[in-house]
């Protein structure tokens, strides 16, 4: 009996060791950049005509992978080249954490782009890459009407498509 008791408060203590050591913070946390951007052209990406929106505000969110339960939740503000940066310091291998955006400034381009307002991140080591840095892809606000340029912006890059 003693035996089991001992062997039980061994296999204890194991455990709150795991599970203290797997809550530590990282010791090289992870940076997060990415950047807004307001689509004068109105079409879905990036384009010359493109401007950076200072002052937008994103937040990432890391939510549990099985029950989708929000974990984390950290907002940032975009400086004036619509750059961001957010410091992360755990690791978030079991969930699933992406960058959303959650407002902009600009009276004139503030309807998000339902296919540029949200971006991935992977916040792991457990996945092979050694650098701390992660880069979100851009992510985008509609303005309330294209530039007069797009139209021949748009046609110089279907030009270019068409003769590959």
């Amino acid at each position: 009996m003693a035996a089991a008791v001992a062997n039980l408060f061994w296999i204890l203590i194991g455990v709150c060791f795991v599970v203290a050591a797997s809550a530590q913070p990282l010791q090289k946390p992870f940076i997060v950049n990415g950047c807004v951007y307001c689509d004068t052209c109105r079409c879905g990406f990036e384009t010359n005509a493109s401007t950076p929106i200072s002052g937008a505000i994103v937040r990432l969110e890391c939510r549990d992978r099985a029950k989708w339960v929000l974990k984390f939740s950290k907002k940032a503000i975009t400086n004036s080249e619509g750059k961001y940066t957010i410091p992360v310091s755990y690791d978030h291998k079991d969930e699933s954490c992406k960058m959303v955006l959650v407002s902009s400034p600009h009276p004139t381009c503030n309807q998000p782009d339902l296919g540029r307002n949200s971006a991935t991140v992977i916040l792991t080591n457990n996945n092979g890459l050694t650098n701390n840095v992660r880069y979100a892809n851009a992510m985008g606000f509609f303005t309330q009407r294209p530039l007069a340029l797009c139209p021949s912006l748009l046609k110089q890059y279907l030009d270019y498509d068409e003769s590959l």
